[in-house]
């Protein structure tokens, strides 16, 4: 079984924080993790670690957000296809170009550092698509945009993970140079739920009224 790393709510934020924080520092600022370096690794005359030589946080990130990337690009496919409401049609056109593009990216940095990337979905996310799969339109995009909201924050945690505790430089900048824009996409699904809970509410009927007994 894997182990992933989680947190409260006021830690998650305190994650994030950090984590922005980082992202927005030149790209070398620390990048290598040299405080939590594991054994054996080799150094540059930096101090840091030498490229190509993951720890076991790297892996994990890789296998993690590697199979969210896989199963964001999948699903927002199946949006093109099943949704009606626009901004559910553009955020889905938005997921699949940026999640595409950083899937190449991260499986390349990966296959360098020696780390091999997922290539398929896994089981959850296979699931989750054969039940989105069986919805209608209206329950389909309610339901795929709150998964957004959930998968983007796990997403945004596992980023800022890497950046803190990887020692792969060039998947903790990759981390880095992609926590603004699933921040962005998180902000955005936020926004769209809203959206669709407010058009949801406005097209239920009133429940009808019972009348005083007159016995």
């Amino acid at each position: 079984m894997r182990s992933s790393p989680t947190c409260s709510r006021s830690e998650f934020a305190a994650v994030l924080a950090l984590g922005f924080a980082l992202a927005t520092q030149p790209a070398a600022a620390q990048m290598g993790n040299p405080g939590f370096m594991a054994p054996g690794t080799k150094l540059e005359p930096s101090g840091i670690p030498a490229p190509h030589q993951p720890n076991n946080d790297d892996r994990l990130f890789v296998q993690l957000v590697g199979e969210g990337g896989l199963a964001e690009v999948a699903l927002a496919e199946l949006a093109a296809d099943k949704a009606s409401t626009d901004s559910v049609k553009d955020f889905a056109e938005r997921m699949h170009a940026d999640h595409g593009a950083a899937n190449e990216k991260l499986a390349s940095l990966a296959k360098a550092a020696g780390v091999d990337p997922p290539a398929e979905l896994n089981g959850e996310h296979l699931a989750i698509k054969h039940d989105l799969e069986g919805m209608d339109a209206a329950d389909f995009e309610l339901t795929y945009m709150r998964g957004q909201v959930v998968d983007h924050q796990k997403t945004a945690q596992l980023l800022a993970w890497e950046i803190g505790s990887g020692q792969e430089p060039d998947l903790q900048r990759f981390a880095a140079s992609v926590l603004p824009t699933v921040l962005e996409h998180l902000s955005m699904a936020r926004g769209i739920v809203d959206e669709l809970s407010r058009q949801q509410v406005a097209a239920t009927p009133p429940s009808p009224k019972k009348g005083l007994s007159t016995n």
